[in-house]
């Protein structure tokens, strides 16, 4: 999992607005599959959820990326990145009101990343 240095430049600029923060990548259609980013608890994950790792921006405290159990069993031979593009997205992410959303860039892992 990764982070690009747009994204982290807005994760800090969200963490300095709202305070400690989150990423949930659910599987739902159209920006239901995007990461959706939340104050750190306000999305409610359960044992239906994964955590995929925690990314260092540059904040005081690491963000931790969630993924719904059903996606993950379909992604997890995949490298993800968090990047940025220009855009309004759909949803409650926190990023949405800046002329900016998140998005997931993904790779197949090779075999050396593979830990099944």
């Amino acid at each position: 999992m990764a982070l690009t240095a747009r994204a982290a430049r807005l994760l800090r600029a969200l963490r300095e607005e709202h305070g400690p923060l989150m990423f949930h990548q659910s599987g739902g259609c159209c920006d239901g599959s995007s990461p959706m980013c939340y104050r750190a608890g306000e999305f409610r994950i359960g044992s239906a959820d994964v955590l995929l790792g925690e990314l260092e921006p540059g904040t005081p405290e690491p963000v931790p990326v969630w993924m719904s159990r059903s996606q993950y069993a379909l992604w997890r031979h995949t490298h993800l990145t968090i990047d940025v593009v220009a855009g309004r997205g759909a949803g409650f992410s926190l990023e949405a009101p800046t002329g900016q959303r998140f998005i997931i860039r993904s790779r197949l892992l090779d075999e050396g990343e593979v830990s099944d």
